[in-house]
């Protein structure tokens, strides 16, 4: 079928990207869904920092690739093998799961080694590519591929959800809330009554400081950026810039910023016997200094965690349900609705930091 999408032609193009124009949006071909596979109408994605790592050539992808990794839609078509019912709205998650390999039964905290590879190579589980563009291959990104009309996804990408979730609050979760969420409640694990320190809000940070407050936590949010000190402040939040810090520690510290200096703040920042949770991605080369003597004489942990070492078929339903009740709040995280058009300018607004999620609505 023909749809329409937001290509990536080049790796590491110079911002402003309203400029260098590294994205084109135009017609492309999606084939049907093969086994085990899904054709889903796409109806929100969001545009994340995983994104802009791909186009700032932070994350080398193989181009063109069609871009976009948290959304959700309407399952519109489905191939042999499947047990996902047409109709039904889904949540798009940037990490398949084989559930059978040994990463898979880790829990979460290993991601899958099959899908890994298959993000690695643009595929979708098992090798297939099912976009092309005047008859030449478009990589998949992270096995959703989103900023288009129409995706072509591996079942295992998909978490069906009510129709009572809206496309918006749906969209959040496959990424932002599954990636902050899962740093404090997969791998942080505070105990109750316990203060969560997030360092950095951007929309996976923000997320981070909504489910903890969600779960009973004092949170303080620490960012660079008065406007989203002020959101934390209105969300409930304490919030001081990095300079406020003096004295601040807490059991539980999670750095979402993807910075070597937000690690080492985040760090800083953590107790004895306290856990430091980093989900941030920064650059491959960036290093961190912070003291090893500190992690024995202090009992400290270091705790890297991708995609909040979640399952999403789990931790989805999860987050959806506290929305549901009214205690997490996800709407506030949207600073932005945009068409396909506004890429560029959204993917500059991310990377001055002044965007939390900025929403594709279709």
């Amino acid at each position: 079928m023909r749809i329409t999408g937001a290509v990536l032609e080049r790796c590491g193009a110079p911002a402003p990207y309203a400029e260098s124009r590294p994205i084109t949006v135009g017609p492309l071909e999606l084939d049907e869904p093969g086994p085990g596979e899904l054709l889903v109408r796409v109806e929100a994605a969001g545009l994340c920092h995983s994104d802009l790592s791909v186009v700032d050539g932070s994350r080398v992808r193989p181009v063109p690739m069609l871009l976009g990794h948290e959304a959700a839609g309407i399952v519109e078509a489905a191939g042999p093998g499947t047990a996902t019912a047409v109709g039904r709205r889904v949540v798009l998650t940037f990490l398949p799961r084989c559930g059978s390999c040994a990463a898979c039964g880790t829990g979460g905290r290993l991601p899958c080694s099959v899908g890994s590879a298959a993000n690695a190579a643009g595929t979708l589980v098992g090798g297939a590519v099912r976009i092309s563009r005047d008859g030449e291959r478009v990589s998949h990104h992270l096995g959703v591929s989103a900023f288009a009309t129409h995706a072509v996804v591996s079942e295992s990408s998909v978490v069906a959800v009510d129709d009572e979730v809206p496309p918006d609050i749906a969209a959040l979760l496959g990424c932002a809330v599954l990636t902050g969420g899962g740093a404090v409640v997969n791998a942080g694990r505070p105990n109750a009554g316990e203060t969560v320190v997030v360092v950095g809000l951007g929309g996976v940070g923000m997320a981070a400081l909504l489910v903890a407050q969600a779960l009973g936590h004092t949170v303080v949010g620490v960012d660079t950026v008065p406007a989203k000190l002020d959101l934390a402040r209105s969300l409930g939040a304490e919030a001081r810039a990095p300079g406020e810090v003096g004295g601040l520690r807490a059991p539980v510290v999670v750095e979402a910023a993807g910075s070597a200096r937000a690690f080492e703040t985040a760090f800083a920042l953590t107790a004895p016997g306290g856990t430091t949770v980093t989900v941030g991605l920064p650059h491959p080369d960036a290093r961190a200094a912070i003291s090893p003597l500190l992690l024995t004489a202090e009992a400290r942990t270091v705790v890297g965690s991708y995609l909040g070492s979640a399952v999403p078929g789990d931790d989805v339903p999860r987050y959806a349900e506290l929305w549901r009740a009214g205690r997490l709040p996800l709407d506030r995280l949207v600073s932005d609705r945009i068409g396909l058009d506004g890429l560029p300018a959204a993917l500059d607004r991310l990377a001055s930091g002044e965007a939390l999620r900025q929403l594709i609505v279709f």
